[in-house]
């Protein structure tokens, strides 16, 4: 026995929400859809667990966000779905999966069949025992990757009101369960291998500024250094954790978040795969025709950099989603992905978002003893990164356009010395050339045309004029 749908979106995170969204857009007709999840809810914005779900007076919960509020969009209530004939296949773990004949068998033995797959497995969270220390399963150690993790944060975070937290890594998952921590009244303290929190995106500087305000709000940071060992009470509760560097710390609760796996397994040996996800195209496509990957684990190739990337976060989610709904319904109308980088955070009173790439020389601007700070990374010698901490909608929408267009930069001093504003005055000048594709993961754009550009066209136009004049009176005379 089994089912059958034309379209099967398998995985129930971000990425699923925002493409049923788009099939509907796109006509799909009821009955035609189904999402297997092997959570019970159906999707929603994954972000709100490591910052309204934490939050001790009136915190965020279901259904206020279900994808896709995330982005002002509908809320796609399990009522939506229902209305919209889209069939929800929850609390089930799919097995296998036979690309070649079109299959999906899931832990309960059933088969569903699809004509066309979507893959949004997502990723899973790094467990300490693959590096090499057990402990994960003592109830007070937490990760935070679906609402299941959440449920068990607050339910740990309430039990030891007052008391000591540690917790693993720097990353997102770290600063922002620390910023959630602190605001519930918890002692926490950060540990990392790095020299400086956020370490894949901030430079010293950035993370320098935030560190000093998470100081202020009384966390403390444990640098270079990693987890080794817990020590564990009689009845398998944690009650320190034990530091490589030879140190000790009190520990009522550990939230652990130190990085993320792509959920390829399914895949391994029928599609290709690439950084650790599934290689698509510009389309979202796999290397089997009638498979598409989304969301984290999806490897596809960003034009602006010329190169096959996986980007692990909620904008990459949804853009993805929705375009590889648009090839596959639209297919004549959809063009290849061109996607911007795209990473934001929103943490206690603090609001920055990061464009383009973290490559080249870093410029930093602004003021660090205040509210707005930002950053450009130059390679090449062009604007390649954009950072900023503070900023306006305005103020972003111009860095975004700005990081995009990739303006050659010949002083970097002057880029320093304009700082904020020459985004803004980039951002308003109309692109002069098309985008040349280089060969050496780099888009290159032609400089903005200034008035001695023009001036230098004026002069080189008349010198061909003059010499066409004279040539042609010589072959005459020939």
């Amino acid at each position: 026995m089994g089912r059958a749908f034309v379209y099967v979106i398998l995985g129930g995170g971000v990425a699923a929400g925002y493409a049923a969204l788009e099939f509907t857009k796109k006509g799909v007709s009821p009955g035609e859809l189904c999402i297997i999840s092997d959570e019970t809810v159906p999707p929603y914005e994954r972000p709100a667990l490591s910052k309204g779900y934490l939050l001790p007076e009136a915190p965020a919960r279901l259904p206020s966000f279900h994808t896709c509020v995330g982005a002002n969009e509908e809320r796609l209530t399990p009522k939506w779905y229902k209305e919209h004939g889209i069939e929800l296949i929850l609390g089930t773990r799919v097995k296998s999966v036979d690309v070649r004949r079109k299959t999906l068998l899931t832990a309960v033995g059933e088969t569903i069949s699809y004509k066309i797959l979507i893959i949004a497995t997502g990723a899973r969270a790094l467990k300490l025992e693959e590096f090499g220390v057990s402990g994960s399963d003592a109830e007070n150690v937490c990760y935070l990757r679906d609402l299941a993790d959440a449920n068990r944060v607050v339910d740990v975070m309430q039990s030891c009101a007052s008391g000591n937290a540690v917790v693993i890594g720097g990353g997102y998952i770290g600063m922002e369960c620390a910023a959630s921590l602190v605001t519930n009244r918890i002692n926490v303290t950060m540990v990392f291998p790095e020299v400086h929190c956020m370490a894949r995106l901030f430079t010293p500087k950035i993370a320098s500024y935030y560190e000093g305000y998470y100081n202020s709000k009384g966390v403390r940071f444990v640098k270079g250094t990693v987890l080794s060992s817990f020590e564990i009470d009689p009845i398998g509760k944690i009650t320190a954790v034990n530091l490589r560097d030879g140190s000790q710390l009190p520990a009522d609760m550990v939230v652990v978040g130190i990085g993320i796996r792509p959920n390829t397994s399914l895949f391994e040996g029928q599609l290709t795969l690439e950084k650790g996800g599934i290689k698509v195209n510009g389309r979202m496509q796999t290397s089997n025709t009638s498979v598409y990957a989304v969301g984290d684990v999806a490897a596809f190739p960003v034009k602006l950099f010329g190169e096959t990337r996986r980007l692990e976060h909620v904008d990459s989610a949804r853009k993805t989603a929705k375009h590889a709904v648009a090839a596959i319904m639209e297919p004549e109308k959809t063009d290849e992905f061109d996607y911007l980088p795209f990473f934001y955070s929103r943490v206690f009173t603090f609001s920055w978002q990061f464009y383009g790439d973290n490559a080249g020389e870093v410029v930093h601007f602004g003021d660090y003893s205040g509210n707005t700070i930002g950053a450009y990374w130059v390679s090449k010698g062009h604007l390649v990164g954009s950072f900023l901490e503070g900023g306006t909608k305005e103020e972003y929408e111009a860095l975004a356009k700005t990081t995009r267009l990739k303006p050659a930069i010949d002083d970097i001093t002057e880029l320093e010395r304009q700082g904020l504003g020459f985004a803004l005055t980039v951002s308003k000048k109309p692109l002069t050339s098309p985008p040349t594709d280089v060969s050496d993961s780099t888009l290159v754009l032609e400089r903005p045309l200034f008035a001695w550009h023009a001036t230098a066209g004026v002069i080189m136009a008349a010198s061909i004029a003059a010499f066409a004049y004279w040539y042609g009176k010589r072959r005459r005379r020939w």
